[in-house]
């Protein structure tokens, strides 16, 4: 498929995911893309969640319609925020280009429906841009930190069944003990807000140039630690709230804590673990959501929803679309191919295609 500058029909249905408010569309990009001859199909009710109603939309140029299925059925390219659901891998036909946070690497059920569909599958967690960083991963990424730590300092409270402790302490009484694994996006912005808060902060990574950098930026209460199998034991015991923070795009979390290490932890204390996306970096870790967000192993109280930015809609579409709209815009003007191959960064976002993995990383992870 060859396509310079022809009109296409792009679909954004609603998002069906449980407690997710995105929309993967803001009116903006929709009048600029129907200012250049495309089509914008719109669930109705898909920018609810974010205050965006079906009137904005339609004023920006979008066309509503009323039935998921009407969009999965037209559009050419299909713009998302979360990954196609179970009820929606019947909807998923040859030849569609799918845009969206896959996360192949987590979900295998979900990479054998789009490989049998034979979809084409454009993940925003490994596009890159022309520094070789995550674009459309990142605003994303820095949501999720700050919440990391503004949801782990609620279930620090006795009622939530954590150790019923402060997260930044008070005059007289010590603050509350962070570790963080992982100094990238989530674990810099994370460490940010426990600083902020009060609260004693490490946080561990195996990068030394990342380390050296978050030491000089961040105060005095953020300690920084090579992360290996003895320091994370070393260290475990004086948390009271952990921080799952680790990446490696495309592919599976590293799994970092294992069962038998949350003896080393408090009764109470908390488990936040970021990674789950890509399978999370705790053993105990699983899918969590928004409705019923925590469960308890070993007295350890376990958070691992796994869309947390979903929660802040409005916040994170807008992010979200400042980010992704670039890549929506040149795949719609220049289609797919044509756009990937006068973006390297693009091209390597592309998961799968015509049945075939495309990607080494998520290759990798669903051979394993």
């Amino acid at each position: 498929m060859v396509r310079y500058n022809v009109a296409m029909l792009i679909g954004i249905p609603k998002e069906i995911k449980s407690d997710e408010y995105r929309v993967a569309i803001i009116p903006a990009g929709v009048e600029h893309l129907t200012g250049h001859g495309h089509t914008v199909l719109i669930e109705s009710q898909a920018g609810v969640g974010s205050g965006i109603s079906d009137d904005e939309y339609r004023r920006a140029g979008g066309r509503m319609a009323p039935h998921a299925a009407d969009i999965w059925r037209q559009a050419e390219l299909i713009v998302k925020v979360k990954e196609p659901q179970p009820v929606e891998y019947p909807y998923l036909q040859p030849g569609r280009c799918v845009l969206t946070y896959f996360h192949f690497a987590a979900d295998r059920e979900l990479a054998r429906a789009c490989l049998r569909a034979r979809i084409t599958a454009i993940a925003y967690e490994t596009i890159r841009d022309a520094g070789g960083r995550l674009p459309c991963l990142t605003p994303m990424s820095e949501i999720a930190g700050k919440m990391s730590i503004q949801e782990g300092a609620k279930y620090l409270e006795k009622p939530m069944m954590g150790r019923g402790i402060l997260l930044g302490g008070v005059p007289g009484v010590a603050p509350a003990q962070v570790m963080i694994l992982g100094a990238g996006t989530v674990g810099h912005h994370a460490a940010k807000v426990a600083a902020g808060l009060g609260a004693n902060v490490t946080l561990m990574d195996v990068n030394l140039d990342r380390l050296r950098y978050i030491n000089d930026v961040m105060p005095a209460n953020v300690s920084t630690v090579f992360s290996d199998i003895h320091s994370i034991r070393d260290t475990l015991p004086h948390a009271d709230l952990v921080i799952g923070a680790v990446l490696i795009p495309g592919n599976r979390a590293p799994r970092l804590i294992n069962a038998a290490d949350l003896k080393r932890m408090k009764n109470g204390s908390v488990i936040v673990d970021v990674a789950i996306d890509q399978g999370g970096c705790v053993q105990t870790s699983r899918p969590t959501t928004h409705h019923e967000p925590t469960y308890i192993v070993d007295g350890v109280v376990h958070y691992g929803v796994t869309n947390m930015p979903g929660a802040v809609g409005r916040t994170s579409t807008f992010a979200l679309c400042n980010a992704t709209f670039p890549y929506v815009s040149a795949i719609a003007d220049q289609g797919w191919d044509q756009a990937a191959k006068k973006d390297p960064g693009l091209a390597v976002g592309l998961n799968m295609f015509d049945g075939r993995i495309a990607n080494s990383a998520v290759a990798e992870a669903l051979e394993s």
